[in-house]
């Protein structure tokens, strides 16, 4: 599971780090906060210098039914080219990433997603928003100002994914691991703010995303993940484990604490609860597994 980190970017970039590159040309920064208002908020005041993405329609699909792919399906290979196009991405850039959740959120889908279209200088900033602010990073409300691209070159995703199917046949079988990263209380069913039912898929462990992270809100060190994942996932190989949330989206925060802490990246399974509560496959709750 482990690979070689020899001269490799580290996914993470802390805020003082950032902060140090603040007036550097090289970089581009990317906030991709989601939810209620966020584009709104992202007008309001952001880092200085940041471009915005949007979760719902520059990282997703979202106008298909969830029951066939989720409530956040990947966009098309031509659509996230145009996405990057239009935030002025290179393969060449070196990107930077935040949101306002710890990087929990569409921070690490984008990371997630430009990893699979093969772009090699990516970070999400470590804390968040507010972290980087809290240490003197300017902020602004202008309108920000940059160029459009020529078209990224996108033929795949160079990143494992898996499918329903896949899952099914993954839950019953020995030499393979199904982790859900959603909170404990989602995953045994008491409750469930986004999708039509509650509990989780047989078979699947729960290993919260949140686990990810101190109590500061930080990512734990590479070496503290190193150890917590490698408890859990033992000698398996990354073809066998497949990772889930709600939606594809917080399941790439633990991805990228698995890269991170420099073990080779599973398998996101996109749809997630969403598409599987949404079809004739058999589900879990802590009540029926009491």
């Amino acid at each position: 599971m482990s690979k070689d980190m020899s001269n490799k970017l580290s996914p993470i970039i802390n805020p003082e780090e950032l902060l140090k590159l603040q007036d550097s040309s090289e970089i581009i920064l990317i906030d991709a906060r989601a939810g209620v208002n966020a584009e709104e908020n992202y007008k309001n005041e952001h880092l200085k210098g940041a471009r915005y993405v949007d979760l719902n329609r520059d990282l997703a699909t979202v106008e298909t039914d969830p029951a066939n792919g989720g409530r956040h399906p990947l966009p098309s290979f031509e659509k996230f080219s145009e996405v990057l196009s239009k935030v002025g991405i290179l393969p060449k850039s070196h990107v930077i990433i935040y949101d306002d959740k710890n990087g929990s959120n569409a921070a690490a889908r984008f990371w997630w997603m430009l990893k699979a279209a093969g772009h090699e200088k990516v970070q999400v900033l470590n804390g968040g928003l507010q972290e980087v602010i809290k240490i003197g990073f300017p902020v602004s409300s202008e309108v920000e100002k940059f160029d459009v691209v020529e078209k990224y070159p996108i033929s795949g995703w160079k990143l494992a994914t898996a499918n329903i199917d896949e899952v099914e046949n993954a839950r019953n079988s020995n030499q393979n691991i199904v982790i859900d990263v959603r909170d404990k209380n989602r995953f045994d069913g008491l409750t469930e703010p986004l999708d039509l039912i509650a509990g989780h898929i047989p078979g699947a462990i729960n290993v919260p995303f949140s686990e990810n992270l101190n109590e500061d809100g930080f990512y734990k060190s590479a070496e503290a993940l190193k150890e917590k994942y490698t408890a859990i996932l033992g000698n398996k190989n990354a073809e066998d484990i497949i990772v889930h949330c709600g939606s594809g989206v917080t399941a790439c925060h633990t991805l990228l604490a698995m890269d991170y802490a420099g073990i080779e990246i599973p398998k996101l399974y996109v749809g997630s609860w969403s598409e599987w509560s949404r079809n004739d496959r058999e589900m879990a709750t802590k009540k029926q597994n009491d």
